[in-house]
C-alpha cells in the first residue's frame, strides 16, 4: 500500500513509503511510526471506482478495510477516487527519468500522493483546508 502525507499547511501532498498491506491492516509498528511522525488528522484512502464512477466489489472491500484501520488508529477516514492514479504516478516517474525497473516499489506511494493531492485541492476549493492529511 502506498502511503503519502501532506505538509503542515495541508496544501502539498508527497509520497512517504510503500508498506505491505498486512502491516497497514494490522497497524504494525512501521505504520504506527509513520502516523507518529506525520500526526495526521484524517486518513485519506483511495477508493477504486470503475471507469463509470461506480463502486464495485473491490471498492466495497477496501472501504471496509479502511474503516477497520481508521477505528484501530482512532482517526476519521475519508475517501478519494483513485482511478488512473497509478497511470499518473508512472507518468510522473517517467518525467523524472525513472526506468521501469527504477519505478518498482515507488508507483503506489506516488499514486497515493496523486489522489491525496486531489483530496487536498478539493478541500482547499471548499475553503476547508485546516491541517495535515
Amino acid at each position: 500500500m502506498g502511503v503519502a502525507a501532506s505538509d503542515a499547511t495541508g496544501r502539498i501532498a508527497f509520497p512517504v513509503k510503500v508498506l505491505p498491506a498486512a502491516e497497514v491492516l494490522g497497524c504494525a509498528k512501521t505504520f504506527r511510526r509513520i502516523l507518529e511522525d506525520y500526526e495526521p488528522e484524517v486518513l485519506v484512502c483511495g477508493r477504486p471506482l470503475t471507469m463509470a464512477g461506480e463502486a464495485g466489489p473491490q471498492a466495497t472491500r477496501l472501504t471496509e478495510q479502511a474503516e477497520r484501520i481508521s477505528a484501530a488508529c482512532g482517526l476519521p477516514v475519508e475517501f478519494e477516487d483513485e482511478r488512473l492514479s497509478s497511470q499518473e504516478a508512472k507518468r510522473i516517474l517517467r518525467e523524472e527519468g525513472k526506468s521501469e525497473r527504477e519505478m518498482r516499489g515507488k508507483v503506489d506511494m506516488v499514486a497515493a500522493s496523486v489522489f491525496l493531492q486531489a483530496w487536498l485541492d478539493a478541500r482547499a476549493n471548499e475553503g476547508k483546508t485546516d491541517g495535515e492529511a
